[in-house]
């Protein structure tokens, strides 16, 4: 039985996170005013702020920042859920 990589199934529950994440911010903006959009914008950033190197003729900028809701969650779930679905059904 062969095995996913591992870079596979992250990059299934990055995926899985992006589209989730979309959703939510979609559906927040469809949703009036109140507790119930402040549930759906609620997220979490993980990362760190740009910052830039100078080395006189070249520059460079790096930064990183993942932002993570509530619905970015269900996400990640979903998309983990389907990758077992798909890993018994192929094998």
């Amino acid at each position: 039985m062969n095995r996913k990589s591992v870079g596979f199934v992250f990059l299934v529950l990055i995926i899985g996170a992006i589209i989730g994440t979309a959703l939510g911010e979609l559906i927040a903006y469809l949703l009036p005013e109140g507790v119930v959009e402040q549930f759906f914008l609620k997220s979490a950033m993980i990362g760190f702020d740009p910052f830039t190197i100078n080395l006189g003729i070249i520059s460079f900028t790096f930064g990183f920042k993942f932002v993570l809701n509530v619905i970015g969650i269900v996400g990640i779930a979903f998309a983990a859920y389907m990758l077992r679905w798909y890993h018994r059904e192929r094998f």
